[in-house]
């Protein structure tokens, strides 16, 4: 097994001693998109081998494939590489995929990766000690591909320090525990319209594979139901690269996009979908013209409230649905308001988990929640669930994040939708409100958590026994003090 952590390590350090890199952006994507032909390559390569009717044929160019240009170490370097690259392996990369049938599906997806990707390096013995490291992975091992998992997240880290703002990489533990708790199955269309680099999808193609599919034909259908918008380059490029990493081979579901410069109106019965599972940004506004293509009621240029409108349009009758959204969500007015009047009058809005405000730390420190909704129903009451951090730590941070284990005493508490939740009790953690009740806070939804001891609200009775007690306390040890200076002084 390699030390694909070490590897990672000499490559950037590699990539800092090129004039044509600047800063650690730059870095990433030039590292993202060789990462993504050597997987792309090793993938093919496996696709080959269980191939028996010779039938499988790759929409890259053979002299184009990674192991035609990049697997011999001592394969061409320099000047040579460096003209090839820009040269040969890009326009093609970009402009002339083929583009019909199987392989013209595996070659647009290709051609949507390379569309506003640029070859950054300017040496070509640096970029060829790039590519030798590289190849020191192999994505055909379980070991490496298990591995390059984490490093995959360090990337997400490090993009997200490269000052991408308004980018909050969604941590493994929440999209995990989302995705257990909407339960999505085979068969069901699973939608994500603000994807980044594919953390919710990848462990819904995860969870399903491990509860559902049984054959080639529920891998076919697996990979037809996973479908995702990014419209920014570089999250999409990870997002893809992910979904081909976790074995859905021509991610045609994945777009390079923006879920929000369709119409409203134009979204039909046609494109709903059972599942949404999301974390929208949120802080951010979105281009003059965007809100335009929504309602007057629902008219923003706040993209969370935007994706909000939307994905309650989206679902189909009994569709489920996990957004994370931020406070401000709950106790904003105007369109906020409108957006959490349709969700509690279109959908059962059955659950919220208060998440502590250091999980996306350190690159916020804005207090997040989830909210889980089904389509077609009244809500009638509304759980809430406080998640508080582990005991002894006072928040999260890189090297301490939050851990799925954490969530399971919620899991445990959770119980079953299809009976109402019958079996949830009131806890030091949960308490219950009814719709009617939100209805008349004016749909402010931002609840403190009425059963923390701490947070009780206690009357003056309760108060001014301990307050003279303490006084008396007070009195009691300044005599104490007095006598025992007095006695010092006497000696």
């Amino acid at each position: 097994m390699s030390n694909v952590s070490g590897i990672i390590k000499a490559i950037q350090d590699i990539m800092r001693k090129d004039a044509g890199v600047d800063g650690d952006a730059q870095r990433i994507s030039q590292l993202t998109w060789m990462f993504f032909l050597k997987i792309l390559d090793d993938r093919e390569e496996e696709l080959e081998i269980l191939d028996d009717d010779g039938m499988f044929k790759s929409p890259i160019p053979e002299h184009l494939r990674w192991r035609n240009w990049a697997a011999d170490s001592e394969g061409i370097t320099g000047e040579a590489l460096l003209d090839f690259v820009n040269a040969q392996l890009f326009p093609a990369l970009q402009d002339k995929m083929p583009i019909q049938g199987d392989v013209g599906r595996r070659g647009q997806v290709i051609r949507d990766v390379f569309e506003d990707t640029f070859n950054y390096m300017k040496s070509g013995q640096l970029m060829r000690q790039v590519v030798n490291k590289i190849n020191e992975i192999d994505f055909n091992s379980s070991n490496d591909r298990h591995m390059f998992g984490d490093i995959y997240e360090q990337i997400l880290r490090d993009l997200q320090s490269a000052g991408n703002a308004g980018e909050f990489y969604t941590p493994r533990a929440v999209t995990q525990f989302i995705v257990d708790r909407v339960n999505p199955r085979l068969g069901e269309k699973i939608f994500d319209p603000a994807c980044g680099t594919g953390g919710f999808l990848v462990n819904a193609i995860e969870h399903i594979r491990d509860n559902d599919v049984k054959s080639s034909g529920d891998e076919a259908k697996l990979a037809k139901s996973i479908s995702g918008v990014e419209k920014k380059p570089l999250p999409y490029m990870l997002c893809v690269t992910n979904a081909i990493l976790h074995g859905i081979d021509t991610p045609t579901g994945i777009r390079h996009d923006n879920t929000l410069k369709r119409p409203y109106k134009d979204y039909s019965d046609k494109d709903r979908v059972d599942v949404i599972i999301t974390n929208p940004p949120f802080g951010g506004m979105e281009e003059d013209g965007i809100e335009n293509n929504f309602p007057t009621t629902y008219r923003t240029r706040e993209t969370a409230d935007l994706f909000m409108a939307l994905i309650i349009r989206l679902l189909r009758k009994h569709g489920r649905a996990a957004v994370v959204l931020p406070d401000g969500f709950f106790f904003g007015e105007g369109v906020k308001t409108r957006l959490k009047e349709a969700l509690l009058t279109e959908c059962n809005l059955h659950t919220i988990v208060r998440l502590p405000n250091s999980v996306f730390a350190p690159y916020t420190s804005i207090k997040t929640n989830i909210l889980f909704f089904t389509k077609g129903e009244v809500t009638k009451d509304i759980w809430f669930y406080e998640h508080t951090l582990p005991k002894g730590v006072k928040a999260y941070n890189k090297t301490k994040p939050m851990k799925f284990e954490e969530m399971k005493p919620l899991i445990k508490w959770w119980g079953d939708e299809s009976d109402g939740f019958k079996d949830r009790k009131e806890t030091v953690h949960a308490w219950k409100v009814t719709a009617e009740d939100i209805e008349k806070r004016g749909y402010n939804l931002d609840l403190s958590n009425p059963n923390r001891v701490e947070a009780r609200k206690r009357t003056p009775d309760e108060i001014l026994p301990e307050y003279k007690q303490a006084r008396e306390n007070i009195v009691t040890i300044q005599a104490q003090l007095k006598s025992i200076l007095a006695e010092a002084l006497a000696t």
